[in-house]
């Protein structure tokens, strides 16, 4: 049986409060100490739940547009409320998966999230 460990998405360099400020802040995730091997690279990670996603330093960064993580939660329009009163965009899309309600965003750095 196979189950996912966790996501992982990229940051440019010296992007790690600006994702602080959208996995942590926004989502309300827990961030993770980095084992000390791995936290000399940069970057950050995150927790809630089971959901645990990665935030790694790529020195030529672009943000991912299409590849996304898709994180499911509870309250789906407080969390869509608490992102559109926080700056961040909200894209509804109700119509393409029969009986899902889902919006995406992105997070700070421009990568594309779907949230469940």
């Amino acid at each position: 049986m196979m189950r996912l460990d966790h996501v992982q998405v990229s940051c440019p360099p010296g992007g790690e409060e600006v994702a602080r400020a959208f996995y942590r802040d926004a989502l309300g995730m827990t961030e993770l100490e980095k084992p000390p091997l791995l936290a000399a690279r940069g970057g950050c990670w995150f927790k809630d739940g089971t959901a645990e996603v990665h935030v790694g330093v790529e020195e030529n960064f672009t943000p991912a547009l299409k590849a996304h993580p898709a994180l499911a939660v509870d309250d789906l329009d407080a969390l869509a409320e608490t992102l559109q009163v926080k700056g961040y965009p909200v894209k509804w899309d109700n119509d393409t998966i029969p009986g899902r309600r889902r919006f995406h965003t992105a997070d700070g750095h421009g990568n594309r999230v779907e949230i469940v």
